[in-house]
């Protein structure tokens, strides 16, 4: 006779969203060889309540897409996200970003899915990459119980490996007494200057520095993504 243990009910988990079951496949099977003007490039950067992991929210995403190595300007994300707690003073005082903005604008649950359709199968770039994608995977996992699966490239530790070419291998410690800063090295590259604390215009900070140093890369022989990843005057890229 087939015994019922009655006491332990199985445990049941949603399967993913369809969303993040299609990120997840295509990535499983990700080729690093290709050169690098096959890929695309999502810039992004979340504006944040704080950068406490647990409590605060992203209160705003702005990201543009690069393509054939181009900032492609018709291809922009910028929203305002409406966070569980509208009272985020701090927000206020550092992204301008009001919260009559904050209330008026959509939440997460329906801001989030479009943005990762944007995304698509990009590869992630930020300026400390991997606080936004820590934010954005605690997101999905909220919204769809999973996380994404899209490598991301960090432009500060690009920054570092181009610095410590400059230098030279000898003088590795010294690349930490400079600013790395976004403004910063824009400033230091002569590149364009965007308005700081805008979600939009920190991605498209962030997207001139990247194709600048990707350009200097590109001069020193590396021209596909295992290039860059297995350089050794650059480190690793990725987080």
């Amino acid at each position: 006779m087939m015994k019922f243990n009655l006491l332990k009910p199985t445990t049941w988990f949603p399967p993913p969203h369809p969303l993040i079951v299609r990120n997840r496949d295509f990535f499983a099977g990700f080729d690093q060889t290709r050169p690098l003007t096959d890929y695309t490039f999502v810039v992004c950067d979340t504006e944040l309540s704080g950068f406490d992991r647990k409590r605060d929210e992203i209160i705003s995403i702005g990201a543009v897409m690069i393509r054939d190595l181009q900032i492609d300007l018709s291809a922009t994300f910028h929203q305002y996200i409406r966070p569980a707690n509208t009272k985020h003073t701090q927000a206020t005082l550092i992204h301008r970003i009001t919260p009559q903005q904050l209330i008026k604008a959509r939440p997460l649950e329906e801001v989030l899915p479009d943005f990762i359709e944007f995304v698509g199968n990009s590869l992630m770039v930020g300026h400390y990459v991997a606080l936004d994608m820590d934010f954005l995977n605690r997101a999905a996992r909220k919204v769809f119980d999973g996380t994404l699966s899209n490598p991301g490239i960090d432009t500060i530790r690009m920054a570092q490996g181009y610095r410590r070419v400059l230098l030279g291998h000898f003088h590795e410690k010294d690349t930490q007494s400079y600013s790395y800063a976004l403004e910063d090295l824009a400033k230091e590259y002569h590149l364009p200057i965007f308005k700081a604390h805008d979600a939009l215009e920190d991605a498209m900070q962030t997207a001139y520095l990247f194709l600048f140093l990707l350009k200097k890369f590109r001069k020193g022989g590396l021209l596909t993504l295992k290039d860059i990843y297995q350089a050794g005057r650059v480190g690793s890229l990725w987080y």
